[in-house]
């Protein structure tokens, strides 16, 4: 067994272009169409929940800016914005996911299409 011959087949492998297997590539494409809008998405819920949870501690009474009338009034409007917020972001995910659905889709289809010839 020439040992040489090993270790240069093995240094050899370590630095050729490695391509990644078809149905690595397809999760990998499936995962770049919904990660985004799904981030976006949780971000905006996560920031609309704070808004209205603000909104409800300032019409409760929990935060007071002095006078009961206004710190009222900055609660309820604190709060329909944070409402606002969290039905928007409904229809934001939805719009950027089919947005990026249409835009991915062609690869997606051709990349599923040659794993399921394959088999």
């Amino acid at each position: 067994m020439n040992t040489d011959k090993i270790y240069a087949e093995a240094i050899a492998n370590e630095y050729s272009i490695k391509k990644a297997p078809k149905v690595i590539q397809l999760k990998k494409l499936d995962k770049k169409v919904k990660q985004t809008p799904l981030i976006i998405a949780l971000t905006i819920g996560i920031i609309s929940t704070l808004i209205m949870g603000t909104g409800m501690c300032f019409a409760l009474g929990a935060l007071t800016l002095g006078s009961t009338v206004a710190t009222m009034t900055l609660g309820i409007v604190l709060g329909v914005i944070g409402i606002i917020g969290a039905v928007a972001n409904y229809f934001i995910y939805t719009k950027m996911l089919t947005t990026r659905k249409s835009k991915y889709a062609n690869d997606i289809i051709a990349l599923a299409k040659e794993i399921s010839e394959e088999e």
